[in-house]
């Protein structure tokens, strides 16, 4: 293929060392740690293999008594009664869910089980989603593992918590995490973060690392002081390309790589280590446990405690067209879904083949009914959908940028390695047309046209596109040592994103807010504070790093003299 000139170095299991705090590995070693305490507390997320870690916690701890949440929580079907008006009939999107997890709970029984605790001489254990409910009392344990893995184990036959959906798709069993069970499990984690005595990853089945509470809360912290990488993750898709089995060393057997999630502290993880055990942990919990120091004090008073920027691959090199879509406008979100803000998005190109276009805005003059009704039709399989009838198709080359507010129609054509650029609620994408395919699993991939022509603006066409989407740089500095550049995005989006070009040396203040960048030109760079706040950081090709709001400001340095570009995003205000 030879997509790079040179040996890419892109790092796929990125780390960040901490000392001065134990670790622990395999389950004689962990429950060794709390074997004398006389109430011992394992709270889960939704997703631990309950079976494996209960089992393994009990025959080392040997308790008098255990009490196990499943036997606390409502029936699965009173559950799923609960959920159903959230989850709606879509195959993909439901309705955000805003209660707690004591919504789910029979609290006669909850009430049973405390006094069942109260009432014990000997050692007890309780074990399960939401366990420290039970009492406040002994050690708290905290069992956790990445929404990644949890999907994994949805595609292998888990169900969701309590329901006996093992055969159930996908993308509804992803569905009931997205809208429900991960929201209150954020929520109830979030209570916990001071509480933990110990945080458990299980993340690898019969492989559990356990770390102290206080080394785990310390990690996070540091965190917030210095630049990182999350852990990136990888999937195959129907229309996916090769340039990231090239770039990032995966696994050349498989048909191919569509996509990447390298930049969505929601979705990756970080890996922690401590004395040389791995703990893997949500990035989600830096997130909720530190958001101003994570994310920066205006950022978080607009958005809460929540990533607004995420960055994504979307590799089409060698592979096909994605499938044309839209985004719903802010108002149609809300009112929808119950989210608070919308996926405003651009796509920055790392690299294009010749033929490599991006589909954005209505060509002038067409006719909107006409378009809808033809989308309908394709939706049968009766005809297929001609988008280059309706729908520009603007070349594409390496370092163009194409700003895509909600409510544009849009798709990359093959032949296009994309960083996608956006707002973080990436589910809410309406397909319109997907080039008469079906996905891996031989069904065909849900289409919403019912949503889209809802929020499609038709005003955005050839010169509209042309005027305010494509390609709208603004050099903002520039002298010997380096050049700054603004890309985007367009002033409906919230999201500022900036090039920075240096053969030297550029320096850039944070304003005490966060930034997520990519190196997308140049071999490596190094990331240093001007404070010495931090340790430099080296940077290698197409990766993605995150600088905190509470690392201050920072320079970015070319190595040996080599040219180099930054893209660089953060919120507006």
């Amino acid at each position: 293929m030879g997509y790079l000139l040179f040996t890419s170095e892109f790092e796929t299991s990125p780390e960040v060392r901490i000392d001065g705090y134990a670790a622990f590995q395999g389950y004689t070693d962990i429950v060794r740690q709390f074997e004398d305490t006389l109430i011992l507390t394992v709270d889960c997320y939704p997703g631990v293999h309950d079976d494996e870690v209960l089992n393994a916690i009990a025959e080392g701890y040997s308790p008098d008594l255990i009490i196990h949440m499943k036997d606390i929580f409502l029936p699965g079907e009173q559950i799923l009664g609960i959920m159903r008006p959230f989850l709606t009939d879509d195959r993909v999107r439901g309705v955000m869910y805003h209660g707690g997890v004591i919504d789910f709970i029979d609290r006669s029984r909850l009430n049973e089980a405390r006094k069942q605790v109260e009432n014990c001489s000997g050692k007890v254990l309780i074990y399960g989603f939401a366990a420290a409910l039970v009492t406040n009392e002994g050690t708290l344990v905290y069992a956790d593992l990445a929404r990644w893995e949890i999907q994994l184990r949805y595609r292998t036959g888990m169900p969701n918590y309590k329901l006996q959906n093992h055969d159930e798709e996908f993308l509804r069993k992803y569905k009931c995490g997205f809208f429900v069970e991960w929201r209150i499990a954020d929520k109830h984690k979030a209570t916990l973060y001071d509480r933990m005595d110990y945080y458990l990853d299980t993340n690898e089945a019969q492989h559990p690392r356990m770390v102290e509470g206080d080394g785990f809360r310390n990690a996070l912290i540091s965190l917030t002081a210095r630049p990182f990488s999350l852990v990136p993750y990888f999937d195959p898709g129907v229309w996916g390309g090769q340039w990231m089995k090239e770039v990032c060393h995966l696994d050349p057997s498989q048909p191919n790589y569509a996509w990447a999630f390298v930049g969505v502290p929601e979705e990756n993880s970080l890996y922690l280590n401590f004395g040389g055990i791995r703990i893997e942990s949500p990035a989600m919990n830096l997130t909720k446990y530190r958001p101003e120091e994570f994310l920066g004090k205006k950022t978080f008073s607009r958005f809460g405690a929540e990533f607004p920027i995420r960055f994504d691959f979307l590799d089409t090199m060698d592979g096909q067209n994605l499938s044309l879509q839209v985004h719903p406008t802010t108002e149609y979100i809300v009112n929808t879904f119950g989210m608070t803000y919308t996926q405003d998005e651009s796509y920055y190109i790392m690299d294009a083949k010749d033929d490599g276009a991006v589909y954005l805005g209505f060509k002038e003059g067409i006719d909107p009914k006409k378009c809808i009704a033809d989308l309908k039709t394709a939706s049968t399989g009766a005809k297929p959908f001609d988008a280059d009838v309706y729908v520009n198709k603007w070349p594409a080359k390496k370092h163009d940028h194409f700003l895509i507010p909600a409510g544009t129609v849009h798709c990359s054509s093959k032949n296009c390695m994309v960083l996608e650029i956006s707002a973080t609620p990436y589910i809410f994408t309406f397909k319109l047309w997907d080039w008469d395919r079906v996905d891996l699993d031989g069904l065909p991939r849900p289409i919403h046209i019912e949503h889209g022509e809802k929020v499609l603006q038709y005003h955005r066409d050839t010169t509209w596109v042309r005027d305010n989407l494509i390609n709208r740089f603004e050099v903002l500095e520039y002298n010997d040592d380096y050049t700054v550049t603004r890309t985007g995005l367009h002033e409906l989006e919230f999201i500022e994103t900036q090039l920075l070009e240096t053969s030297s040396q550029v320096y850039i203040p944070s304003h005490h807010e966060f930034a997520q960048l990519n190196l997308v030109e140049g071999m490596k760079a190094i990331v240093t504070s001007p404070s010495g706040r931090f340790a430099p950081m080296e940077i290698h090709y197409a990766e993605t790093f995150i600088l905190p709001a509470d690392a201050g400001d920072y320079v970015i340095e070319a190595v040996d003299g080599e040219a180099i570009k930054v893209i660089k995003a953060d919120v507006r205000f």
